[in-house]
């Protein structure tokens, strides 16, 4: 079979190895597809040192199954996420899962962008999902992503009538804008959801997918508050999600936030920003972040795909082989693309 296999930053190979071999508590999956990940392009471009696993928001079916597996069986289409919490220790009980150690050791067996997997047998047991047949391949491929932006949102103390601003409207935003829309409040009332980005097509496609107006990012921080002033009586925006990376979003967040407000860091950022701490303290914002999500949100997030509370279509831009992997790559660096997905094996 074909797998992408890393061995630095600038040697991706595609490379012919065994399909891998299962136990009897495990699953092989035939991958129909896998998109790629901002934090994939991270791992790229930070250098990252290997082993490094590429791939995690697939979708596929089942071929193999081990003989103590009773809850799958072969031929059912499922989506496999890639790391699994112990649920147990110091950092799952105060539900910090990411930060598990089982969560950060644990993977699938190559990798997401290879014509087979191995699912471990604790993937089977959390995070293997039987995918509906009203969803398709592609569809279920944003599972994955769409978990960390219910956590996000779920992270984030909101209530029915606040205003939330998502800053960077990639196929992350779009979904999170969405997220929030969907689960931000309690059944009292919604939230209302607005979006910035610096493209136009981006700002419509958060029109198209239920944001309640969109902004134009601007240069200046401070003119990003003058847009916000005319949605929120002037006291500025509830709560504020990044998705974009960059010192630019997180300043302008600072300055948008409302006092008492609060700025959720979902996007990775690897440069320095100065904070004005006096200001933090005298109007009490609250600085949270986000990484990943748990299995309970993968659940939460295929139902919101399956009632079509979050919708999906438009966001795939570039649709290639995985021959093709080193040109998804740079399509996504260089903004060209909005989400990529590599056809694998179809469906």
């Amino acid at each position: 079979m074909k797998a992408v296999i890393y061995y630095a930053f600038d040697d991706i190979r595609i490379e012919n190895m065994d399909i891998p071999s299962i136990s009897d508590t495990e699953l092989l999956v035939k991958v129909h597809g896998c998109g790629l990940c901002g934090s994939d392009i991270i791992k790229i471009v930070q250098q990252a040192q290997p082993p490094v696993v590429l791939g995690h928001e697939l979708t596929g079916t089942i071929v193999e199954r081990g003989k103590a597996v009773s809850n799958f069986e072969v031929g059912q289409r499922v989506i496999v996420s890639h790391h699994v919490p112990c649920g147990e220790c110091h950092y799952c009980r105060h539900q910090n899962y990411s930060m598990c150690a089982n969560f950060k050791a644990s993977n699938i067996d190559p990798c997401g962008f290879a014509e087979y997997i191995r699912v471990p047998t604790q993937h089977v047991q959390h995070t293997t999902l039987l995918l509906p047949e009203s969803l398709s391949a592609e569809e279920g491929s944003f599972v994955e992503p769409l978990a960390c932006c219910v956590r996000a949102v779920r992270r984030t103390p909101l209530l029915a009538g606040d205003s939330v601003v998502v800053m960077g409207l990639g196929s992350v935003g779009l979904l999170m804008l969405q997220a929030v829309k969907a689960v931000g409040a309690d059944d009292s009332g919604k939230v209302r959801v607005y979006g910035v980005d610096l493209l136009q097509e981006r700002l419509q496609l958060a029109r198209d997918l239920g944001a309640d107006d969109v902004v134009l990012a601007p240069a200046d921080e401070d003119d990003l508050r003058q847009a916000l002033d005319q949605y929120t009586y002037g006291r500025g925006a509830d709560a504020i999600i990044i998705t974009a990376p960059g010192t630019r979003p997180f300043m302008q967040a600072l300055a948008g936030a409302r006092k008492g407000g609060t700025i959720n860091i979902f996007a990775a950022h690897s440069g320095m920003v100065p904070i004005n701490l006096e200001k933090i303290y005298q109007q009490e914002l609250s600085i949270t972040s986000t990484y990943s999500s748990s299995p309970e949100e993968l659940r939460i997030a295929l139902d919101l795909l399956t009632s079509q509370k979050v919708r999906v279509d438009g966001l795939i831009s570039h649709r290639l082989p995985l021959t093709r992997f080193s040109e998804g790559v740079e399509l996504m660096r260089e903004r060209a693309a909005l989400k990529v997905y590599y056809q694998i094996s179809g469906e």
